[in-house]
Parts: structure tokens; sequence; C-alpha cells
């Protein structure tokens, strides 16, 4: 039976379908572009994409050992030390080369009390949790009457007379997507709610959380804060059924509400990037980058964000470790630190390795959870086009779709994006993420095998192929390194 075969065999029906049709009309330039690839590195990187997909199981133990061993991971704490402890041991037991911490240090903030109680007429608690740099309440809150916005741009447009003294809740709901487009459109409320809240001399700020989910979990997140441990305000997001609640209570009558937020905060609190390698045979300065981060925010265990990610590329290049021979480019597998509170660790690498970066050949991040991958994205040079459509042609057994030339490549890679590194982005099916991003319910049970390791094999395919190769991803264009 053909390899490509067996790969389509392991796969649901819909997305075997799918590849189908993709092999049917697809015209011989994906042909031609397949066949530029020898053909015993075409073995090796199906074989890699078997073993994978058969059941190699050491990207998911990572998670599931993570999770449970160091849990929740809040940047700068000492859980997040931990991790960095943690996942240091395990890449050095798992035989990466020169495994180190590059370390830096944050604002820290965490929450230590968070409560919002109805007044008056219809009493009752409500679940909230305080977004991420909020400003603390005076000890016992603020009582104040709560002033309802349906989305951002009219709590913009408000005046001061309309939020002095009140509490404000802007009831802006997120459009659930299979590629998370949603997200960019309603984290706005979270980012800028205190601030626009301050402005006007309100007293607090409550949003709808910004998630999917209709259980009575809140989700948290970063609010602006300028570089400082504190934004301008207290804030906080309602689980979205105490949304509903709220609403329907303004419905009924004016509503007054006790909020009180209390917080711990720091300058200099310590974090770091934690790096492992498998040395290039040939030209082993030059960097293909897989990364992940490995903080996450403290309330469920961060299993899906993002110790899923942190498993596909450890799993994704310790598949590669195991191969007979090294290929000729370093794989350099980064575990960034920081990530939820300000992008600290994709930051700290850019400037430490700036140097470097012209030698950074590619670089890819897994941060959207652990759902199939169904479209690859990449950022090429123009002259670069066909090694896009080959490594497309090569996932396509995956159940793995042909993306654009415009891929973010992901939150902490950003920063070398911009600087010119070229890029890809395995795209996840998101259509469920944000019903546990930021969660209580970002727990290890909701990654589903089958799925986590047809990413493990799509990383390792394409990892190790721009490894093992001379391509030249940057190849001049005007479009390179801009949004």
């Amino acid at each position: 039976m053909p390899r490509t075969t067996k790969l389509i065999r392991s796969l649901p029906i819909a997305i075997s379908v799918l590849f189908t049709g993709l092999m049917a009309s697809s015209g011989p330039a994906l042909a031609q572009d397949v066949t530029d690839i020898p053909p015993e590195k075409l073995e090796v990187t199906e074989a890699l994409m078997e073993r994978a997909l058969a059941g190699d199981e050491v990207g998911l133990q990572f998670v599931e050992d993570l999770t449970t061993e160091v849990g929740q991971r809040l940047a700068g704490s000492d859980a997040e030390a931990r991790a960095r402890d943690w996942s240091s041991r395990e890449l050095a037991a798992l035989g990466f080369d020169d495994v180190r911490v590059e370390a830096f240090t944050i604002p820290y903030w965490s929450r230590v009390v968070e409560r919002a109680e109805v007044l008056g007429e219809f009493p009752q608690s409500f679940v909230i949790s305080a977004l991420g740099g909020s400003a603390p309440t005076p000890d016992g809150g603020v009582n104040g009457d709560v002033v309802r916005f349906d989305n951002l741009n009219e709590l913009r447009a408000a005046t001061s007379n309309e939020v002095s003294g009140k509490i404000v809740f802007v009831d802006e709901p997120m459009l659930r997507t299979m590629d998370g487009s949603g997200y960019g459109v309603a984290v706005r409320k979270r980012r800028d709610c205190a601030a626009l809240t301050m402005e006007r001399e309100g007293l607090a700020c409550l949003i709808r959380s910004v998630g999917t989910q209709a259980r009575r979990f809140p989700h948290t997140g970063m609010m602006a804060r300028s570089g400082s441990p504190m934004g301008e305000g207290p804030a906080a997001a309602l689980s979205p059924p105490d949304a509903d609640q709220l609403t329907r209570l303004l419905e009924r009558g004016p509503v007054s509400l006790n909020v009180e937020i209390q917080v711990e905060a720091q300058t200099g609190a310590p974090s770091g990037n934690v790096i492992g390698e498998l040395t290039g045979s040939e030209r082993p300065e030059e960097i293909v980058l897989i990364g992940c981060h490995l903080d996450s925010w403290d309330m469920g265990t961060g299993a899906l964000d993002d110790g899923a990610g942190c498993g596909i590329v450890v799993g994704a290049a310790r598949l590669i470790a195991d191969l007979p021979e090294r290929p000729e480019r370093t794989i350099r597998v980064v575990l960034y630190g920081a990530e939820e509170v300000g992008l600290f660790g994709g930051d700290a690498y850019a400037r430490r390795h700036v140097e470097d970066l012209p030698n950074h050949i590619f670089a890819s991040e897994s941060d959207f959870g652990a759902d199939r991958i169904w479209r690859f994205e990449t950022r090429f040079g123009e002259a670069a086009l066909p090694h896009a459509r080959a490594l497309q042609r090569v996932l396509a057994p995956l159940g793995v779709i042909p993306g654009n030339n415009q891929a973010f490549g992901g939150p902490d890679i950003g920063v070398l994006r911009r600087a010119g590194v070229p890029v890809a982005t395995p795209r996840q099916n998101g259509n469920d993420y944000f019903d546990y991003h930021h969660t209580p319910d970002d727990t290890f049970d909701k990654i589903e095998a089958d799925a986590f390791r047809q990413n493990v094999a799509a990383y390792a395919a394409f990892t190790y192929l721009i490894a093992d190769s001379d391509w030249d991803l940057r190849a001049a264009t005007p479009s390179m390194g801009t949004e």
C-alpha cells in the first residue's frame, strides 16, 4: 500500500475526502515541486509522519507531565520558574543539545481577591476574573450603579456624564470562527475598557468574557498596561452566564454592584526562555526555529494554551533526533517565557540574538491549541514560493490544504518575522479553542490524541525538510517583513 494511502486512511473521513479532491485537482506544478525534493528525503519525511500518526507519545507525554507535575505557570511566578527547571531537565533527558535558560525580567502581576456582588433588591454574587494588569480597588471594593454598553465603540462615544461614578459593563460577544479571527475584534474591549472607563471617571470596568463558551467560567487575559505591573484602573471579566444575568437584571431596572479586586504586583520578576537544539551536521550556524510559550494563565493548567504547543514542537524535534543522521541545519526548540503578559520572551529572544538573526533560516510557533492543522500558510520570498508549494504538497496527506503567503507565524516570533525571518503558520482548527482559552477549563483532558499527533506529524515534516536542505526562503520581496 502506498504511504500516502496509509496516511489518508488514518484521517477522519471528511478530511480524507478533502485531500482526495485536492490530489485530483492539483496541477502539474505542485507535483513538480515535490519531485524537486530528493526521493530519499521524501521517504524520510513520510516515515516521520507515519511514526507521529502511529502514536509516538513523546510530545503528548510532555504535555501531560508538564500540566500534571507543574500545573498552571503564571509568568514571573515560582510556578513558571519550576516549569523552566522541569522543561530543562526534560529536554536534556530527551537528548537535546546545549539545553539552557536565557533569563530576563518582567513586571509581575497576580490576582488576590476578585469579587462582584449585586446590591439591593436582588442580591447575588457573580463569577468574575480580574484581568491581567488590573489595578486594585480600595479595600472592600467600590459601590456603583452599572452602565451597560453593547460594545466598546459605544463606550468610546460615551461622555463623562454617562460614566462618572459608575461601574461600566461592556456586553460585546465574541464570534466563533474556525481561524480564530473573532478574537482580534473581541479582545479590544479587554485591552481598552479600563483606560476608557478611567478617562470618564468611572469606578471599574466589567466585560463579557472574551470567549465562546456558555459555561460559568470567566476568561482572563491582559489589559493595556504600557509595560508597568498595572494598568489604569480595576477591570474584570464576567462569565458569559453572569453577563447574561446582569443584562436581565438591568432590564428590570437600575442595578448597583460592589466590585472588589486586590492584586499583587512588582517590577523585575524573573522569567526566561528555555532552549534546546539538535545541532546541524553540516551548517550548524543556520537555525530552523520551532517554538511555543511555556507560561500560562493561573486558572486552568495551561494544557491547550500553550502546553500543547510545547509538546508538539518537542515531539516533532524528538522524532527528527531519532533519525540515523542529523539534518544539515540546526533545529532550535524555544519554549518562550512570559508570552501571556506581553510577549516578553519573544522580545528578549530577538534582542539577545539580534546579530544572529540573518542566520535564522525559518521560524514557526505552535500557540493555538491542539486541534488538527487544516491549512499551511507561509511568508517566504517571492523566489522561494516553489519551496512553499513543495511543503504544502508534502503535508497534503495529513488533510492540510495550501494557504497564502501572508503568514503571521505566531505571537512570540512576530519580532523575527518583522526582522525578515521567513515564517509559516500551520493553521489549526480553532472552532472550539476559545471555549477553553484563558479559563479554568483549559486542562489536559481537552486534548484529543489523534489531532495532537497530526500536529506533530506536520511539524516534523516541514521542520525536517527545511533543516535538511539548502533552501533560501528569504529571497527578497517588497512585502517581506511587513504586516
